[in-house]
């Protein structure tokens, strides 16, 4: 083991060992004094919010509520619930190591045996094809369409593919503008997040029932199948895009590096085009086994808590309760139900047959937050994912961009978003999402275990308790179940049906 006073720690293979260096406090990384509530809301909470920000979006705004649109709250609520809890402790698990040594866990992946040149180039393609189908930015895209029109586009339009495309460039704009982008994306998700959850506590306080408040909550904590006649897909995709993206989490949790958390003070940040020049070592950094260490470890943990079980884990139960509520008023009101063709505007629609154009264009404005925040989150975890894996593998890329990420992130950025406008062209949204959540579930077949190996070898203040191995091996278990139905059902009959 690693003892005070020595320059590095190994940790796995086939990367460089760790440099030592003493945890940072809270009040050095955020330039504070004394780190009250106030600061703790100012400077601290951050990452959950744009991992808010994504989770609040497709599975909440169009999966959550079509399946509730189609089969009711009981059995699709328990799933919701108990995706929703397995998926905080494994953000929570992720961002472990991210505070514990800087690295972001695609990079942290290439220290699982055997090594780098698997892993590495995996979890890139992984994360890329899983989102790349860009249902997320093709429902935000119909939203603006009948935001500006008045109505629902018709089947096949072209213009709401355009509108996806423009807000696709909206978010190069926003991080091309940023001196950091994480706080950026943070600063963007106060706003888009809390006007979401406002907007929405306000809407469904005036046009649902009590007795479908109380149906929504008790579907939620009632333990039950999933409804008969639901498909293996859905079900599936519900609990893979309910609070974030099930396996594939740990693509959002690199910004508690960009944050500062931990050792992550110690490794940079990805700086905006505004910002100045950084670079990102190459390699993490780690903390010394001693009291003052541990002590120090300890509050950033708590700092991690708060932030996934206090905003993350509320807000995201929070936005897939309130939208679903919303998504049955609807189909009481209108008598239909929705399809994967309307259900980005099957609301809006609703409302305005009974409640007037105002609550239509309200619930348009509500959608098309909901949907952006998803895209900016995950069109900019796509080249941050490449980006980190990229300049911490290659020594010959980080020569050639002479250290400075930037002149890597952006121009793979545009070259994302034009593959992505292409394949906006060959499926109905919804589709394209559901297909994104199953490739999520993918990831808890193999990311727990890689997690359970790297986290192991962490400081010993830093390393889990044995029932954190636990709800590691649950997450696989959940969500690995919905995959292999959902591929089953891709290639023939699921293994379950419902």
């Amino acid at each position: 083991m690693t003892q005070e006073g020595t320059q590095t720690r190994p940790l796995g293979v086939s990367r460089p060992d760790l440099a030592v260096a003493d945890l940072p406090s809270p009040e050095e990384v955020f330039k504070v004094s004394r780190l009250g509530p106030k600061e703790l809301f100012k400077y601290a909470v951050g990452p959950s919010l744009i991992a808010l920000g994504i989770s609040i979006g497709s599975g909440e705004w169009l999966l959550g509520p079509q399946a509730v649109g189609q089969y009711g709250f009981v059995g699709v609520g328990w799933v919701i619930l108990v995706s929703a809890l397995l998926q905080t402790f494994y953000n929570v698990e992720c961002s472990r190591y991210v505070v514990a040594t800087g690295e972001t866990p695609v990079v942290a992946w290439g220290r699982v045996p055997p090594g780098y040149l698997l892993w590495v180039p995996l979890s890139v393609f992984i994360v890329i094809f899983a989102f790349i189908a860009g249902g997320w930015a093709a429902s935000a895209g119909q939203g603006v369409y009948a935001l500006v029109h008045g109505e629902v586009p018709p089947a096949g339009a072209e213009e709401p593919r355009l509108w996806a495309i423009a807000l696709l460039v909206l978010v190069f704009l926003i991080t091309a503008a940023a001196r950091r982008i994480s706080r950026a994306l943070e600063l963007a998700n106060w706003i888009m997040v809390g006007s979401v959850l406002v907007a929405l506590l306000l809407i469904d306080l005036l046009v649902v029932p009590f007795g479908q408040w109380w149906d929504a909550v008790r579907g939620f904590v009632t333990p039950a199948a999933p409804p008969a006649g639901i498909t293996a897909t859905q079900i599936g995709a519900l609990a893979g895009f309910t609070a974030l993206a099930s396996g594939l989490n740990w693509y959002v949790m690199g910004h508690y590096r960009d944050k500062g958390y931990g050792m992550g003070h110690r490794v940079g940040f990805i700086a905006g085009l505004r910002g100045e020049r950084r670079e990102i070592l190459a390699s993490g950094v780690t903390f010394p086994e001693n009291e003052a260490n541990a002590g120090m470890w300890r509050r950033w943990y708590r700092l991690l808590l708060v932030d996934m079980w206090g905003v993350f884990f509320v807000g995201a139960i929070l936005g897939m309760l309130l939208p679903t509520m919303l998504m049955a008023r609807a189909v009481e009101l209108s008598g239909q139900r929705p399809t994967q063709a309307n259900v980005p505007t099957f609301v809006a629609a609703a409302l305005n047959e009974e409640y007037g154009r105002g609550m239509f264009y309200i619930a348009l404005i509500v959608g098309v937050l909901i949907l952006f925040s998803t895209q900016l989150g995950i069109f900019e975890a796509m080249v941050r994912v490449t980006t980190d894996a990229a300049h911490s593998t290659s020594p010959r890329l980080r020569a050639l961009i002479e250290g400075d990420p930037r002149r890597f992130y952006y121009p793979f950025m545009i070259g994302l978003l034009i593959v992505i406008a292409i394949i906006l062209h060959f499926a109905l949204p919804v589709s394209l999402v559901q297909w994104s959540a199953n490739m999520s579930n993918l990831g808890a077949l193999i990311y727990p275990f890689l997690l359970m190996y790297l986290n192991s070898k962490l400081p010993r203040p830093a390393r889990p308790r044995w029932w954190h191995y636990v709800i590691l091996v649950l997450n696989f278990l959940f969500f690995g179940f919905f995959f292999v139905n959902f591929i089953a059902d891709f290639v023939g009959d699921p293994l379950v049906t419902f």
